[in-house]
């Protein structure tokens, strides 16, 4: 098993490393311009194209769930321990700077999500047997690239499959056990009993009842957790600016040793805002297009306005928030790192109720992830076996939630931190090689989209 551990994190060090890391910046950047940043100024756009996407008696086009219930199940996988664990650990390693770096992955990261979004619904498939759609990074492989790319899909499939018990089920079913057993003393076996049992009664429903719990929880639980953030904010909005202009200054200058910071070199906190901005919104890892997909929608590139709004609210505001927590109340220099860094600055911020938001926001942002991430799982095996393996594929789910609850995943996380970032590469091939096909049907769109306007 340490052998087993020692080769994870051999790849897992190369996916996550900087070559790898300048090879995804590079792609969303290249996607940014050929669509002339209409990721970036058509964000209120976006925002008005996903409100009129709540009613599914409204929309027009073939589909399983609404296009607003796409992003929030789509979000569920990303608004996670990555918000409230991975920042932290972000600041620890790289420092304040570090913050302003996955703005700017995230940013680019947009071009990237809605350019998987497009080619999720461009390329989906009809399954006449369960009456559903499937789609994702291995179908637009197949469907767009061509039979000789079959092997580049089935390899997305495979990362994917394996990932998701990893990364989006038993390590976030560990964190909620932890989470509720150092909070409330409540031991892990329960936890993984309620935690199971919840799952099941979720996911055996298939993408529309966890469509309908994600469109319900996704938006209460982070408007929880930012409203927290904000009071927090108000209670020390003297330190806003000096907060902000930390942030800018370290970005470029590296950050010195203080208090219990180590310190970071300008590389080191790039290469950490990068990663973490990443494993945050999953910009590029093509596990949100497997959600999109599923959409009921008239035009690809419509839905590709709508996904790119995942990274910016992921990233642009969550993360940002717990970031400025962070450093306002000055935890960053503690020497603590991960969710008890957050819950160390929320505790400084809001002494009493702090803690409690962190751990209430860890409990359900896992439990969303496990909600999503087992749709991707399930896609990613009926890729390969059809859908005799669906409901098989669900208990074993189910099963897995409790395991990680009351197991020791030191090998798990590394072998799903490899397989999570192994995804990075055949999507990333697929969306510069189908680039102009993206850049075709959303600039298309967006012409005609401004021609409506000018018309009315």
């Amino acid at each position: 098993m340490e052998l087993l551990k020692q080769i994870a994190n051999t790849v897992s060090g190369f996916v996550w490393g900087p070559y790898m890391l300048i090879f995804l910046v590079g792609t969303g950047i290249y996607l940014t311009i050929g669509v002339k940043f209409r990721t970036l100024t058509r964000i209120p756009q976006a925002f008005k194209t996903l409100m009129a996407g709540r009613d599914k008696d409204s929309q027009t086009g073939e589909g399983d769930i609404t296009p607003f219930q796409t992003l929030m199940t789509s979000l569920a996988a990303t608004v996670g321990t990555g918000n409230i664990a991975g920042v932290a650990t972000a600041i620890f390693l790289g420092g304040p700077g570090a913050v302003f770096w996955m703005w700017i992955t995230a940013l680019f990261g947009m071009a990237i999500k809605m350019g998987e979004a497009v080619l999720a619904v461009l390329y989906r498939e009809y399954n006449e047997e369960t009456g559903k759609f499937a789609g994702g990074p291995m179908y637009y492989i197949k469907n767009g690239m061509g039979d000789s790319w079959n092997w580049l899909g089935s390899a997305f499939a495979l990362f994917a499959g394996v990932a998701a018990f990893g990364i989006g089920c038993t390590v976030q079913s560990n964190s909620v056990a932890q989470a509720v057993q150092s909070n409330f003393g409540i031991p892990g076996y329960i936890t993984g009993i309620a935690l199971a049992v919840l799952t099941f009664v979720v996911i055996i429903g298939g993408i529309e009842r966890i469509a309908d719990v994600t469109e319900k929880l996704v938006p209460l639980m982070a408007s929880i957790y930012v409203i927290g953030t904000i009071v927090i904010i108000l209670f020390n909005i003297e330190d806003l600016v000096p907060a902000f202009k930390l942030i800018f200054n370290s970005a470029f200058s590296g950050h010195a040793a203080t208090g219990g910071f180590a310190g970071a070199a300008v590389l080191q906190m790039i290469r950490y805002g990068v990663s973490r901005g990443v494993f945050s919104n999953e910009a590029g890892l093509g596990s949100a297009a497997i959600a999109h997909a599923a959409t009921t929608v008239d035009r690809p590139a419509k839905q590709g306005v709508i996904g790119m709004l995942g990274g910016f609210l992921d990233t642009i505001v969550v993360c940002t928030m717990t970031a400025l927590v962070i450093i306002m109340t000055g935890a960053w220099t503690s020497g603590v790192t991960g969710a008890a860094l957050t819950a160390k600055a929320f505790n400084i911020g809001l002494p009493g109720p702090g803690g409690y938001i962190v751990a209430f926001g860890l409990i359900f942002f896992s439990f969303s992830t496990i909600l999503t991430w087992s749709y991707y799982g399930e896609k990613s095996f009926e890729y390969f076996f059809g859908s005799k393996v669906i409901m098989p594929y669900r208990y074993v789910w189910v099963a897995a939630v409790f395991l990680g609850a009351v197991s020791n995943l030191n090998v798990v996380w590394a072998i799903a931190s490899a397989m999570n970032g192994l995804m990075i590469v055949p999507n990333l091939i697929a969306l510069l090689v189908l680039s102009s096909v993206i850049f075709k049907e959303f600039n298309g769109y967006m012409t005609d989209e401004d021609e409506k306007s000018l018309e009315s």
